[in-house]
């Protein structure tokens, strides 16, 4: 899948994240998170398991995290990745 368009998807309330990606050559991840050191792994590999779901090679991930659960990370960067298809 290939990121084509600058998108956006969820909110920045407490429990949900923000998933902003764009278009690039190469693959980069970028997390914010207000619970980082404790779960900033377990947030890292969900998103890796979405990428590499969706068999996203490049593009810019941003991540701004207020305390999401798995599925909320999950369905929020499927839905971005929707978006960003096309």
């Amino acid at each position: 899948m290939k990121i084509k368009k600058k998108v956006q998807a969820g909110t920045l309330q407490s429990s949900d994240l923000m998933v902003f990606l764009e278009p690039a050559e190469t693959l980069t991840v970028t997390i914010e998170s207000t619970v980082l050191k404790q779960f900033g792994g377990l947030i890292r590999a969900k998103v890796d398991e979405v990428l590499a779901k969706h068999g996203v090679e490049a593009g810019e991930v941003r991540i701004t995290d207020r305390g999401a659960l798995d599925y909320a990370i999950e369905a929020r960067l499927e839905t971005a990745l929707m978006r960003a298809e096309g």
